[in-house]
């Protein structure tokens, strides 16, 4: 297969990773990791992030906004009136209308609410958001919100924040072939292999936070999934062999001395 460029919203990305900017021990920390990453875009998340008060350590001090795209999210809201109020802070802030979309329900387990989230696409599409979407892993909500206008649907791979993988990739595949628009798992990247399972998926990119903010070297870790997704992307293209039942020998059995 022949690859194609990461375009989202009418932005052209070169890197397929996404990272945040939550749980690392400083501003100059993420930026070291986001550099270490190759990403070019990073999600803040308005209600946790200092973006406006110069009398305390400012994101944008550390990371150029003029050269990464930020993408604000609504980590923490629960209703749709909360994500809708907080993109437009966003938006007078720093005049962003790429954003992400989350709503979650329980918080025991940050799974999206997903009547919420829809319901709050629409709102923000309506008022000129482009919205990046974040929501489960269930291809019938997946193509709902397409059609509601969302630039990009973000299932989750796994709870947020609880590095276990991606645990349906069965529902993952699904919501990729329909889809028409970029496919990004969000939440649940634990190490460099999930990130390259995703990939190998078919997958256009992936998202995480809390895999490359709480490794024991973030730095580290931020490069190493720069070349899983990077290796998981090349895999797929490339087209894996199918899987056998049996052993099926390198060299052939006939002819041998």
């Amino acid at each position: 297969m022949e690859d194609t460029s990461l375009i989202i919203a009418g932005r052209t990305l070169k890197s397929r990773l996404i990272i945040g900017t939550g749980k690392y021990e400083s501003y100059e920390q993420n930026a070291r990791a986001l550099e270490a990453s190759g990403a070019e875009m990073i999600t803040v998340a308005v209600r946790r992030v200092n973006l406006t008060d110069p009398d305390q350590p400012m994101l944008v001090d550390h990371i150029d906004p003029e050269k990464y795209i930020f993408l604000p999210n609504t980590a923490g809201c629960f209703t749709g009136e909360d994500a809708v109020r907080t993109l437009r802070l966003a938006r007078e802030a720093g005049g962003w209308d790429l954003v992400k979309l989350e709503v979650l329900s329980d918080p025991k387990h940050l799974y999206p609410d997903m009547e919420e989230t829809l319901r709050a696409a629409e709102m923000l599409i309506k008022e000129g958001f482009q919205v990046m979407v974040y929501c489960s892993d269930d291809p019938v909500y997946a193509k709902k919100l397409e059609a509601a206008g969302c630039c990009a649907i973000m299932p989750l791979g796994a709870p947020i924040g609880s590095g276990l993988g991606i645990q349906n990739p069965v529902n993952i595949r699904l919501i990729i072939e329909e889809a028409k628009v970029p496919v990004i798992v969000d939440a649940g990247v634990g190490t460099a292999s999930d990130a390259a399972v995703a990939m190998e998926l078919g997958c256009d990119g992936v998202l995480m936070n809390t895999a490359i903010a709480e490794a024991k070297d973030p730095i580290r870790m931020a490069s190493a999934m720069k070349h899983a997704v990077i290796a998981g992307r090349e895999a797929y293209l490339a087209g894996r062999m199918p899987k056998k039942r049996y052993a099926d020998p390198s060299s052939p059995l006939g002819g041998l001395i």
